[in-house]
């Protein structure tokens, strides 16, 4: 329970509070707050967090906040920027950002009696006091870029103020808007539970948890979170229950075990590096709040096999301020009710279609993203869009990879949802690709003066029809359901084959040298925006391997010993023969023999020689004998007495 007053703590400072007078003195009136963290954001997607404690901060302010504080490199992952020989790392805080005060709900200050708070810092990397790095700076550099060259592309082309609604010239903007919103899933559990994969899968079938009622712990817990995100500003939303879990047992002594339920949290858009700065705290901020309620968060993508994973769908805006104060919607087409889109809108979401393979790797890093992205769980398997059936149907298919959103009452509301994030996708990362690969949409259907109808059926071209920009031999827009009335070959055909692992995404940006030519879209031809895309990828492709190494061969190997022999000798021939399959496909996978080493073993000496081409062909073929002896081990286990 809450036994603090949440009216009496400090939760942020905005950036007209970032004066050192204002810090010194909101600090003064909130004693609560013992330590300082200036909070960098790595290439491993890693938010930095040292401890320093308000006296120190105090006493040295103006030195800290002009220059930052310094960190070891080889203690944050900028892999190819900061090593042990060339080590230099400043923590350089961003004071146009709102602070967060973040609390330790398991710690009381003694003279308040209020939790101990934190005052985090969001702030920027720089290496070797001169050159800018990471996450935060991607993005920043990204928008910057992405504004100027729209607003020139505006002013070169204008005809194009024809079809935007709202505005009739560049003289009249004054201000370009970028907007972003995610929306947050997780999944919640009692510690130390396991899932049951069946009960959980035909829970989901049955969506028998999809916007159901909270209770017990996780309601608490829930309302707790809500609670405090709104003393925060975050302009929360609604949080409720996802399609994933089952119903929590109420054990004889009252309390309630076995929780297993999958959430959702979302709250207002804000500006990119808003965006990002608010969802990263907010991670924080439930993952306290529920263990607060001894209750564990994970926003792996897919912690489950078999059932619905988490994603982190990732929204974007694009608007103009006008100089009489008006705000319109540049992605709005002056007839509403004839076009889905302006050009701009239909140059931004074509961009992003149209050099997806190059933003994949950005969003799906890490191994559990691909399980995430398969059929039938409510995640994106294809490139394609979906506008609305008409233009005063506004869109509902949740099966396609980015859809258009509108609101026929609301003009300001029109934007692009893309659904293949995941919670441990890089929000600054993909935020920052995401309008590059937009801007090079935008530009190559201004420079053809093209109008929304001719970029309607650009957009709905059919397998094998030439346009303009989109590839020959690809479709784009599906009204239908991707899963149910497509083929796996007819998608594969029609939207382009999907990369399988980590591998096989960042091959898109080069083989293994990062040189893609389309690479140059997300960075501009700018060689430090290259330099922080390479760290990335070399951390990305070792957080891969090691995890696979050391992480995953070991919990195959813990899987592969509990799929053991249930039957006696007076067993029927069915049961028999699933079990030889099973014994079978274990052997092959884990066991050593003379003469013949096991896949994972193979696999392991593959990560050790840094083949990750080996790795990458011996982690799909392991996945599909894994899936086939969790079929055939489900059978055989099913039919014993």
């Amino acid at each position: 329970m809450i036994d603090f007053d949440l009216n009496r703590m400090l939760f942020t400072l905005t950036p007209d509070e970032h004066d050192e007078e204002t810090v010194r003195s909101r600090l003064a009136a909130h004693p609560e707050v013992k330590f300082v963290s200036f909070t960098g954001k790595d290439m491993g997607n890693h938010s930095t967090d040292e401890k320093i404690p308000v006296a120190v901060f105090i006493d040295d302010m103006e030195k800290m906040l002009n220059n930052g504080v310094q960190t070891d490199g080889s203690s944050v992952a900028l892999p190819t920027i900061a090593d042990l020989s060339n080590a230099r790392v400043d923590i350089v805080p961003d004071r146009d950002s709102v602070w967060f005060v973040e609390y330790n709900f398991g710690n009381r200050d003694y003279e308040t009696g209020l939790p101990t708070g934190t005052l985090r810092i969001p702030s920027y990397l720089r290496h070797n006091g001169d050159t800018m790095v990471g996450s935060r700076i991607y993005l920043k550099e990204s928008v910057n870029r992405f504004v100027a060259e729209l607003r020139s592309e505006l002013e070169a082309h204008p005809y194009v103020f024809e079809h935007i609604g709202g505005v009739d010239s560049i003289d009249e903007i004054d201000e370009i808007m970028l907007t972003n919103a995610t929306e947050l899933e997780f999944w919640v559990k009692t510690p130390d539970d396991r899932a049951n994969s069946d009960q959980l899968s035909i829970a989901q079938e049955l969506k028998e948890q999809y916007w159901q009622r909270v209770t017990g712990p996780v309601g608490t817990a829930m309302e707790q979170t809500l609670e405090i995100l709104d003393h925060y500003g975050f302009g929360v939303e609604m949080g409720h229950k996802e399609v994933g879990g089952v119903k929590a047992k109420m054990s004889n002594t009252g309390s309630f075990d076995h929780i297993m339920e999958q959430l959702e949290i979302d709250w207002k858009y804000a500006d990119p590096m808003q965006t990002a700065d608010n969802e990263s705290q907010i991670k924080h901020i439930i993952r306290d709040v529920f263990r607060m309620n001894n209750l564990e968060v994970t926003f792996l993508a897919k912690p489950i096999h078999g059932v619905a994973g988490s994603g982190e769908h990732t929204h974007f805006g694009v608007a103009a301020k006008l100089k009489d104060g008006r705000v319109v919607n540049l992605f709005e087409p002056a007839d509403r009710e004839s076009d889905f889109m302006s050009p701009v809108g239909f140059g931004a979401l074509m961009g992003i279609l149209h050099n997806y393979e190059i933003l994949n790797p950005i969003i799906s890093p890490e191994r559990d993203s691909f399980q995430r992205l398969k059929p039938g769980y409510e995640a994106p398997v294809c490139i394609v869009t979906s506008l609305g059936v008409d233009q005063k149907t506004p869109s509902r298919n949740r099966t396609v990879l980015i859809g258009l959103v509108r609101d026929l009452n609301n003009p300001l509301s029109t934007r692009f949802e893309l659904r293949s994030p995941n919670p441990h996708t890089n929000t600054y990362l993909i935020i920052g690709a995401g309008f590059l690969t937009m801007l090079d949409g935008i530009k190559a259907v201004l420079n053809a003066d093209k109008t929304p109808k001719e970029l309607e059926a650009s957009i709905s071209k059919k397998y094998g029809e030439d346009d303009f920009y989109l590839e020959k031999n690809r479709e784009y827009r599906a009204e239908r359901n991707i899963y149910t009335e497509f083929s796996a070959e007819e998608r594969e055909r029609l939207f382009g084959r999907a990369p399988a692992n980590v591998w096989e995404s960042f091959l898109n940006w080069g083989d293994g040298c990062f040189d893609a030519e389309k690479v140059r879209l997300i960075t501009g031809g700018n060689e430090t925006m290259a330099h922080i895309l390479r760290s990335y990828r070399a951390q990305m492709i070792y957080k891969w391997s090691m995890e696979y190494h050391d992480r995953y061969i070991i919990n195959t190997m813990d899987f592969l010993r509990d799929c053991v022999k249930l039957h006696t000798d007076e067993s029927n021939e069915y049961d028999v023969n699933n079990w030889n399959r099973c014994a079978e496909l274990k052997s092959l996978i884990g066991l050593e023999v003379n003469g013949r080493a096991s896949l994972l073993m193979q696999a392991r000496t593959a990560i050790d020689k840094e083949d990750f081409a080996g790795l990458s062909k011996l982690e799909l073929e392991i996945e599909e004998k894994l899936e086939e002896l969790r079929e055939v081990y489900a059978k055989y286990r099913r039919n014993i007495l």
